[in-house]
């Protein structure tokens, strides 16, 4: 009871402590997001945009507490204005001239500006996950987006034809083109892009955030591996949407079953994630018996 009381306590101090700068960054952000809403977050291959604000700011919540204990007001204004500075022009230039990249980026900084003047660098230190966590919902450079994605649209392509082969489908490919039965199929971005991919490590960084496991070689192994799992859903994806076209036609698969599809690969990644994490259990929990064993045996 007196726990609860010291929490609320705590809470309600901090309310009274930060509410100004929780209503400058509505002002500043609200149209942002509400620009975002109703355009590029509209858009299948950004729809994960919302999704990485909402994580983000509940990841900050979780750490709210540990921040004001850890850091003990000890503030790094000098170094804090600094970086306010540069966010609020990121700011102007990518509101007034709508860049999209320095207008997102400069909530970021932002944030980070105020938690150096408010808490100082420790404060930043805790934090510095949920900032970084943030950048996934930034989008990348055109260039850059088409460069990365036809190599990768092309692979699962190739993937996912030999598989419905070899389950002896009546399938070909030309391409990222795909040929089942009297369908053709296109693999586009949102089925197989760099962003999806994004979007998969970050659903994987964030599993590996939540569960913070204490061995170092079971995190780094997991994080190597969300890219070949992130793949993997991708190809599942693809194959879903066509055996659904196949099976039911052109009208379901560009229909209400694609956005299912779309479940399938984020379902499929988190199953494939807690898969290999349990693996990694086993194989991690499992080396200090065997070298405990090979110790007692050579005594």
């Amino acid at each position: 009871m007196l726990s609860f009381t010291h929490q609320h306590r705590d809470l309600k101090s901090a309310i009274v402590d930060w509410w100004p700068i929780f209503l400058g960054l509505l002002i500043l952000y609200v149209p942002t997001f509400y620009d975002l809403a109703n355009g590029m977050w509209s858009k299948e291959e950004q729809a994960h945009g919302p999704i990485i604000l909402i994580l983000s700011l509940w990841l900050m919540y979780r750490k709210w507490m540990e921040m004001i204990n850890k850091s003990e007001g000890k503030s790094a204004a000098f170094f804090g204005w600094v970086v306010f500075f540069v966010a609020l022009v990121l700011y102007v230039i990518g509101r007034s001239q709508q860049i999209l990249v320095f207008e997102m980026s400069s909530f970021i900084w932002i944030l980070a500006a105020v938690i150096l003047i408010k808490r100082g660098y420790i404060a930043l230190k805790v934090m510095w996950f949920p900032l970084f966590f943030l950048l996934f919902m930034i989008p990348l450079p055109g260039q850059v987006v088409s460069l990365l994605t036809m190599p990768m649209k092309m692979a699962v392509s190739f993937v996912a034809e030999h598989i419905l082969f070899w389950a002896n489908y009546p399938i070909a490919r030309n391409g990222v083109i795909l040929q089942i039965g009297q369908y053709q199929l296109l693999v586009a971005d949102a089925c197989a892009g760099l962003q999806t991919l994004l979007t998969l490590e970050a659903l994987g960084l964030f599993y590996l955030n939540l569960v913070h496991h204490t061995s170092v070689l079971r995190n780094v192994t997991l994080a190597i591996l969300i890219v070949p799992i992130s793949f993997t859903a991708n190809v599942i994806r693809v194959i879903v949407l066509t055996l659904i076209t196949y099976h039911y036609g052109d009208a379901a698969g560009q229909g209400f079953l694609h956005g299912f599809a779309g479940m399938v690969l984020f379902i499929s990644a988190l199953i494939l994630i807690l898969g290999v994490d349990a693996a990694l259990q086993y194989f991690i929990k499992g080396q200090p018996v065997n070298a405990s064993h090979s110790a007692m045996g050579s005594s």
